[in-house]
């Protein structure tokens, strides 16, 4: 807050009556200094998994590019996604049991928590840490058949859906105040199409036409607005990249081959999209899009896959993988389009999500 500094007729007047003693006491008035800008994150995690000699995945994540593995590659496990909460580091994902079952998991600090049944398979997509709160998106194997999308608060689950001929895979999380937004698909046994999702508080809204393909990969929240990320098959069969601005589509791509679209974010009014799209060649060229302008991350002549983009000022981050001569698929991420590389290349590994931090 800045002084005032200007004098008004009844200071003035003191002035005057107080003679020398007001001359001998007068202090000129100093604006107080700006604030300092808030902290940028500088910190890099990406969270992923690497495969070992038995192609077993190993749960890992890079700071930095500096990697901490979180199981020993006994079992497969992955991570999907990561969060920072202040010194704690958040990561979801998965790890099987010695019977094979996929166990819905969530590290922090290094120490799982299980969140699904040992007996049923299960997985996490999302992780989210608000305040005190830790929201997880996933689904678990029923038991009977049928697959269940849910969302957990601090361990404590929200079934998404309750038919057993759809089948849901949840796949993007956002929380804005109280409200929890997922992105996901379900898929109809009876017509073996899936239909792209998103929900709020529970309540599903339908993004795709049932006669097509739809997959929605990741949700953002800007205002009163809610864009979903995902693609859609059009009638030739192939992939569409698309983002859904409040149910309203717009394409990412002319639909003559494959597209997906993994990620989204928007800052302002510009919407950026992290995916994929196949060159003339078969390959997946790493891509963002800026309001539906595409900048390659790769140059074709490999396979590579951008899964998750993330903007801190004007600097704009990625994730995911390129494959190298050898054929192994090496996890890396970008900034501003200069990848670093984050996988010695002798296995496959993959960076599936990208957060920064202080």
């Amino acid at each position: 807050m800045r002084k005032n500094s200007s004098f008004t007729a009844s200071a003035l007047g003191l002035l005057l009556l107080g003679g020398a003693l007001a001359l001998g006491s007068c202090k000129k008035s100093t604006p107080d200094p700006p604030a300092p800008p808030p902290p940028v994150p500088s910190n890099v995690f990406a969270a992923g998994y690497e495969e070992n000699a038995a192609k077993n995945g190993i749960a890992k994540y890079w700071k930095n590019g500096v990697a901490t593995t979180l199981t020993d590659g006994t079992n497969d496990a992955q991570l999907a996604d990561i969060a920072v909460a202040g010194a704690d580091v958040y990561a979801a994902g998965y790890e099987t049991n010695t019977a094979g079952n996929a166990i819905a998991k969530i590290w922090k600090n290094g120490t799982a928590t299980s969140l699904t049944s040992s007996s049923n398979y299960g997985s996490l997509s999302g992780i989210i840490v608000a305040g005190t709160d830790v929201y997880a998106a996933g689904y678990e194997f029923s038991g009977t058949g049928q697959f269940v999308a849910k969302v957990w608060k601090n361990g404590t689950a929200t079934v998404l859906n309750s038919t057993a001929t759809r089948l849901p895979v949840t796949s993007g999380l956002a929380v804005v105040g109280s409200d929890v937004y997922v992105a996901g698909y379900e898929f109809n046994v009876a017509t073996t199409q899936s239909v792209a999702k998103v929900w709020k508080n529970g309540t599903a809204t339908t993004l795709t036409n049932v006669a097509n393909d739809g997959y929605a990969a990741d949700v953002a929240v800007a205002g009163a607005d809610v864009y979903v990320a995902g693609y859609e098959t059009n009638a030739s069969g192939k992939g569409v990249a698309k983002i859904w601005k409040n149910g309203t589509a717009t394409a990412l791509n002319d639909g003559t081959r494959d597209a997906v679209a993994n990620s989204v974010v928007v800052v302002g009014n510009d919407v950026y999209v992290a995916g994929v799209e196949l060159n003339a060649a078969g390959k997946g060229v790493a891509k963002i899009w800026k309001n539906g302008t595409a900048t390659a991350l790769t140059d074709g002549l490999t396979d590579a896959f951008a899964s998750c983009v993330v903007l801190v000022g004007t600097d704009v981050y990625a994730s995911g993988y390129e494959r190298n001569a050898a054929g192994k698929d090496v996890a890396k991420s970008w900034k501003n389009g200069t990848a670093t590389v984050l996988s010695d290349g002798k296995n496959n590994a993959y960076a599936q999500d990208l957060i920064l931090a202080l």
